[in-house]
Order: C-alpha cells, then sequence, then structure tokens
C-alpha cells in the first residue's frame, strides 16, 4: 500500500471521519507515545472502549511481540518525516492479532511532526507470514534509506551528476542487482544514454553507451505509456543482463529518464517491494531531474548573458575610435569647406569627396553593429529564392579587381563549367552581403600575392527549409595575407569578439564581419569554416548554400574548371 505524509487538521479527526478511510483500526499517536485518538471497526470484541484509551501509552493495551522493530519504525518517521510500513504480531489481552500498519506523519503548518497516524489491518493466514524473509535483501528499510539519501541530495545540492549518482548508488546497494542504471533520455533526437552506473564487481561497466530508439523498441514504447518495463533483455548494447526492470522518471508527464535494475548472473523475480521501491525513487528522481536541469541551463544562460554583457561593452570600446574617425574625418573636411580654406573649386571638391567616404564608412560601420543587433535578437528577415551565381561573382568582381590593381595582387574567380546557369537557393542581398565582407577582408589583410574565390558543386540531395535540394554550392574565398595565430581562430565567428584590438585598430572596422556572415548563411540553411595555418600563412573562409537545381556540367568536374581572372 503507497501512502504519502498527510496533513490533517483537528476538525477532521472525528469517527465519521476515519470509519469513510475504511480500514479496520487508525490511531493517533504522540511523540511521547500517548494515544491521542482512536478508532477500532472491532473494539468491542476485544472488549476496548476507545474514549477511555485517550491519554494513555499506547504499550498499555496494544502489545507487540517485536517491540524494538515497531519502536524502530516510529521514531523513524517522526525523525525523517516519511511514512513507513511495518508488519507486526500484536496481543490484545491473551488474543494474537498480526496487523500491517501504515504510519504517516502528520505534518503541521510550520512542518514540524508532533503526531502520527497509524492505519491497520489485520492479516489472514498463519502468523508464520509475519516471519518471512523480507522483500528488500539485509537492509532493514532500504525503502526509507534510499529516499531520505536522494531528500537529502536534493536539498543540499543541484548538481545533476551527484544526484544520479547518489540515486544508483544507494537502490544498486540497497537491492544487491548486479547493475544499477540512471538513462538520460533526449525527446529530439530519441535517444537513450547511460549517464550513471552502480555495478557490482563481476558486472561490465556500460557507463556511457548510447543508443537510439529504433534499436529498443520497449523503451519507446515505454517513453509513450509511461509503463514499466519487466523483460529478460533490453537491447543488444545490454543484453548480458538475464533479468531487467525499467522504470521511467518523469516530469510533468513527461519522460526524462529510466532507472534501470540488471541481474546478470542469474534469473531474478522482482518482488513488489523492489518494484515499490524502484518506482517511489523514480517519481523523486524525475522532479530532481528537471529541477536540477533546469538550473543549470538557467547558470549557463546566466553566465552567456554575463560574458555577452562584458563583450559588448569591450567591443563598444574599442570600436569608439572606429566610429570617431570617419565622424571626425567627415566635420574636418566639412568645416574647411566652409571655412573657405579650399585654394579653389577642384581642391573643394577633393574635401566634399573625402567627406563622403567617410560618411560611407561610418554608415557601414553602423550597418554591421545595426545588422549583428538584429541578428542577435532573432529580428532580421531573410525571404530565400532562386539566385544567379554568375550574377553574384560579376558583381563581386567588379567591386574587388580595382583594389587589387590597385594594391598590385593577383585576383581570380574559378567556377564549374556548366551550360546552364548555377543557381543558389537563398536570398541575393544577404548572399551578396556575405560574399563581400569576405572579400573585403580578404583585402584589408592581404598587401603581397592574391585573393581567389572558387566554387564547387557537391551533389548529393539535402533537406533544407522542408525543401530536398539536390547539393550544396561551396564557394571559397582563400588569400595570402596576414593569416591569424591557431589558437585565436575560434574567436573570429563569436559576436562583439575580436582576434586582437590591434589588428582592428591598425586595419579598421568593428571585426563583426566574419561574426555577421556567420549568423546569415546559418539562417540560409548552409555552413561557413575558417582556416589559417598561422600568422602570415594566409587565410581560407568557405561557405556552403542549397543548389536550387542541378546544372549540367560541360566536361567531368575534375577537368580544369573555368577560371576568370
Amino acid at each position: 500500500m503507497k501512502v504519502t505524509p498527510t496533513l490533517i487538521s483537528r476538525n477532521e479527526l472525528h469517527l465519521q471521519y476515519w470509519q469513510a478511510l475504511g480500514a479496520e483500526l487508525i490511531w493517533l499517536q504522540d511523540i511521547d507515545g500517548l494515544c491521542t485518538g482512536f478508532y477500532w471497526r472491532d473494539a468491542g470484541e476485544f472488549g476496548l472502549e476507545p474514549q477511555s484509551l485517550i491519554g494513555s501509552p499506547m504499550v498499555d493495551w496494544l502489545q507487540t511481540t517485536q517491540p524494538e522493530k515497531l519502536q524502530q519504525v516510529v521514531v523513524r518517521v517522526f525523525e525523517r518525516h516519511l511514512p513507513e510500513q511495518v508488519t507486526c504480531l500484536f496481543e490484545v489481552g491473551d488474543r494474537p492479532l498480526p496487523l500491517e500498519i501504515n504510519l504517516t506523519p502528520i505534518l503541521q503548518s510550520d512542518g514540524a511532526v508532533q503526531q502520527i497516524i497509524a492505519i491497520a489491518h489485520q492479516l489472514t493466514g498463519s502468523d508464520s507470514a509475519l516471519t518471512q524473509q523480507p522483500s528488500l535483501p539485509r537492509q532493514p528499510d532500504p525503502y526509507q534509506k534510499v529516499l531520505t539519501k536522494v531528500a537529502r541530495k536534493i536539498r543540499s545540492t543541484l548538481d545533476l551528476v551527484a544526484i544520479r549518482q547518489e540515486a544508483v548508488m544507494g537502490l544498486g546497494e540497497a537491492l544487491e542487482v548486479s547493475r544499477c542504471l540512471l538513462l538520460s533520455y533526449d525527446e529530439s533526437l530519441h535517444a537513450f544514454q547511460v549517464m550513471a552506473e552502480y555495478r557490482n564487481t563481476n558486472a561490465p561497466s556500460v557507463l556511457g553507451v548510447q543508443w537510439r530508439s529504433p534499436e529498443s523498441p520497449l523503451l519507446e514504447n515505454a517513453v509513450q505509456t509511461r509503463d514499466v518495463i519487466e523483460v529478460d533483455y533490453l537491447t543488444a548494447a545490454l543484453n548480458d543482463s538475464q533479468s531487467a526492470f525499467v522504470v521511467p522518471t518523469l516530469y510533468q508527464n513527461k519522460v526524462n529518464g529510466f532507472i534501470c535494475l540488471q541481474q546478470c548472473d542469474n534469473p531474478r523475480l522482482w518482488s513488489e517491494g523492489e518494484k515499490e521501491l524502484t518506482q517511489e525513487l523514480a517519481e523523486q528522481l524525475g522532479t530532481a531531474i528537471a529541477h536540477a536541469t533546469l538550473y543549470h541551463e538557467l547558470e549557463q544562460a546566466n553566465q552567456a548573458a554575463t560574458e555577452a554583457s562584458r563583450l559588448k561593452s569591450d567591443f563598444l570600446a574599442s570600436t569608439t575610435h572606429e566610429l570617431r574617425t570617419p565622424l571626425n574625418g567627415i566635420i574636418g573636411f566639412l568645416k574647411l569647406i566652409l571655412d573657405d580654406m579650399a585654394d579653389d573649386r577642384e581642391e573643394e571638391l577633393e574635401f566634399v569627396d573625402e567627406a563622403h567616404k567617410s560618411a560611407i564608412h561610418l554608415l557601414n560601420l553602423i550597418n554591421d553593429i545595426l545588422d549583428i543587433a538584429k541578428i542577435e535578437s532573432g529580428k532580421i528577415d531573410v525571404d530565400l529564392d532562386a539566385i544567379s551565381l554568375s550574377e553574384l561573382l560579376e558583381n563581386i568582381d567588379n567591386f574587388a579587381r580595382p583594389q587589387t590593381q590597385t594594391k598590385g595582387l593577383d585576383w581570380e574567380i574559378i567556377v564549374p563549367d556548366t551550360y546552364d546557369d548555377i543557381l543558389l537557393y537563398s536570398n541575393y542581398q544577404r548572399t551578396f552581403q556575405i560574399l563581400l565582407n569576405l572579400v573585403s577582408n580578404a583585402l584589408k589583410f592581404t598587401h603581397e600575392g592574391g585573393i581567389t574565390v572558387s566554387v564547387e558543386l557537391v551533389f548529393k540531395d539535402v533537406s533544407q527549409h522542408g525543401q530536398t535540394f539536390p547539393g550544396m554550392v561551396k564557394i571559397k574565398v582563400e588569400d595570402t595575407g596576414i593569416g591569424v595565430a591557431l589558437d585565436m581562430q575560434e574567436k573570429l565567428f563569436k559576436s562583439f569578439s575580436q582576434v586582437t584590438g590591434g589588428h582592428t585598430r591598425k586595419y579598421g572596422g568593428t571585426g563583426l564581419g566574419l561574426a555577421i556572415s556567420k549568423k546569415l548563411v546559418e539562417a540560409i540553411g548552409g555552413k561557413i569554416s575558417f582556416y589559417s595555418m598561422g600568422e602570415n600563412l594566409g587565410s581560407t573562409v568557405t561557405f556552403s548554400m542549397p543548389l536550387n537545381q542541378k546544372p549540367l556540367l560541360k566536361h567531368d568536374p575534375t577537368d580544369d574548371p573555368q577560371v576568370i581572372s
């Protein structure tokens, strides 16, 4: 019989209430062992008057042949504030009375326990049944021990690893199983993994083993039904067990894991006590795991927010100079014009042109900041459609070629030779922005050598945005510029993070180009990566986007592609 701590007010403790409980015998007992309330359906048969028992010690009228056993249980209920069940042989007068008793603490509004309520019913059959081997081995009360240890752990820590390990160790030792496992369940992946393990010396470890639902239809079915499993084996990864008992852990009626008991050396019939213990613990663990997981996620979110705030502050501090420089240029050149400092009309136009360039530079800086702010807040819209790769590359060529010629750099665009145009499934404006960012970086950081933009077609069906595409287009921007140290490359795609303040101040810009490009590529459905052998060894940035339709190649793709240089 399953009972839980009960909160009972005084006006509820009357005869009709107790009769409604349907039990044969009920009494209230205070912390001093005195009877404070009594109801017995068969009191008349034993010559007892309920009112006369109020205020008297319980042992005066209800004596047991196992007083130490009963007293230990009573003390634990008062101390631990948790219910317990006990079976004892009593004597009332000269008559034996075998009883199964559920002792439940009565919690006051402040959480204290001054009384317990005992609900008992008489056992039938021989008294020998009272001396049978208990269903839980060795430990006289492993049920309470395990629950108490887990409850204490939850109160003292929200460490998910500690909670899991405490549960499997306590339950495994109490039931003397070959293995006690705690499995996690990832609903999005339909995957299971052994997160904590208790095992005896003869059982091999399976800690960290993971598998998907198709490999264990029984577990997947338990996710849907939330039922326990009692079978001979679970999965190919765990088939060394001869007997197993599995109980799902739940939070808000959803499965978030499993407790798995395994007996590997011989078949085992799981007793009702063992099953009830495991199910009670699963109820505790489901909530504990959810709370610990939520706490961990909140902690991570708080750390991420703190780090983001710090990075934004650092970013604003480092870009103050970048924003002021073009603004000061605009003000300075306009002031020269207003003060009539130009020697002639031609010089005046030069001042206007320089002010215009500074204004464009300032606008680009502000656009970068606004773009990353929109992306971070999820407010940037990307409408996708078929776009022409040749048109995109032509505009990039028009932008980059004059600048490479001015700097004396080699410049080439390499594309596969096809009969029809290569079409991307993307957004033209955003794709141009991505490629422009990458080429602009290459121009900025390359002083000798050259820059190459190359295109590769990968023909393999992919699913994006609820559609299937015939492949992906990889666009690669390579340069022979200043490169990036290996230990600094992971920072490149982070918002409000720059590789070095020195580079940014030396070459100008916000340092947001790659961060913006990464967010835009991912929004379109592609991936982006950066690679450099190290400082002064050049850089390569590669991004991919869905191929709208498969173009007809003029020759084998391994042959020389078309080169625009």
